[in-house]
């Protein structure tokens, strides 16, 4: 195990901001963590989770020692009746996840091309796109126990997958001396508390498109092709998100940067009696999800600029860089951002009663 001190973080957050860890370990197997609670100095400082920094805003230096996860490696690794397993480490890239299984003629994932960040990190946010959503596809993982060294899997039911949400983004309810390897109480949280190593997948046998997005439709009409394959939705998957999304290597940005809010069906009805052209999709449940990006859009904030931060001027629902993110002293603050951020929220909260969740962590 490697302690690196002092070590830049601007290449390591998608949004180029200019920050440093006190102390950060490149974790390439369970064993570096291990070998990290283990030691007398390092172990005792809490830890945060670093993979390709694609959902984190950091307002500051980073103080916890930064683990930043490398695991490599994706296999087949066995099938059910309905699915083949698919297991990959926490540091590939989820793209690069996608690409593989497709290659490997092992489809399911493909309308989630393109979503930026690792695989370890896709549990944690409940990653979804297109209409496909991370549990949909979800098998089991393992992680470690960072109070104890101990490695433990979950399954789906012990994830508690939501909207964009996961046992991973709440604070432990139970008491920190629990042994996570034994018996795992469903709904815990796992906030600080747990680090991600390996992400198994089920993908289906008995595979069929997802075509629920207007997106996606449009471009099966304009091919003309009426049963389009698994590489076919990957490669509109991917001319979709290039045309509306900035590339975080030339504009920095995290992504979607706000929730889809949901309301009740009155809420909604509402609503659209004052702003009869709002985008909404009703759920399964009965609430209806409204278009984050359309209310911000609506407010007038796509394209402005406060300080460095940005609206990006093709999707409203994304924050950008305006400074240079390869620049310590030019690239945006995560103040900056987040003063942004704020002031888009207290925007669609007085116009739409509304209050919009960042999707970030705000470091």
């Amino acid at each position: 195990m490697l302690v690196e001190k002092n070590v830049p973080l601007q290449h390591c957050n998608t949004f180029g901001i200019a920050a440093r860890a006190h102390a950060l370990v490149r974790v390439h197997s369970e064993d570096d963590v291990r070998a990290l609670l283990a030691d007398p100095l390092w172990g005792r400082r809490p830890p945060l989770v670093l993979g390709g920094g694609s959902n984190i805003v950091l307002t500051g230096d980073v103080e916890p020692v930064v683990l930043k996860m490398e695991i490599k490696g994706m296999r087949l690794v066995g099938e059910t009746p309905a699915a083949w397993i698919v297991e990959a480490g926490a540091g590939e890239r989820w793209h690069d996840l996608v690409a593989w299984t497709l290659q490997q003629g092992l489809p399911g994932l493909e309308n989630m091309a393109l979503i930026p960040g690792t695989v370890g990190a896709a549990p944690v946010q409940n990653i979804g796109a297109y209409g496909v959503e991370l549990q949909d596809r979800f098998d089991s993982l393992d992680a470690i126990d960072l109070a104890t060294g101990q490695g433990f899997s979950l399954d789906a039911a012990q994830c508690a997958f939501s909207y964009r949400d996961s046992v991973f983004k709440h604070v432990p309810a139970e008491p920190v001396g629990q042994r996570l390897d034994q018996a795992l109480p469903r709904g815990m949280g796992l906030a600080g508390r747990a680090v991600i190593t390996r992400v198994r997948l089920a993908l289906p046998k008995a595979w069929k498109p997802d075509m629920g997005y207007l997106d996606i439709e449009r471009k099966r009409a304009e091919s003309g092709v009426d049963q389009p394959t698994a590489q076919q939705i990957f490669d509109w998957v991917c001319e979709i998100r290039r045309a509306k999304l900035p590339d975080p290597e030339v504009l920095g940005n995290a992504g979607s940067f706000f929730k889809n809010p949901t309301v009740t069906a009155e809420q909604c009805a509402d609503i659209i009696a004052r702003e009869p052209r709002i985008v909404h999709y009703p759920l399964a449940d009965g609430s209806i999800k409204l278009a984050a990006g359309w209310l911000i859009d609506a407010c007038g904030w796509k394209g402005k600029t406060m300080g460095k931060a940005g609206v990006y001027e093709r999707q409203a629902l994304v924050l950008v860089n305006r400074g240079d993110k390869h620049s310590a002293d030019a690239s945006v603050t995560g103040g900056e951002v987040m003063t942004l951020a704020r002031a888009i929220q207290t925007s669609v909260y007085e116009r739409f009663g509304i209050r919009l969740e960042p999707e970030p962590v705000v470091v």
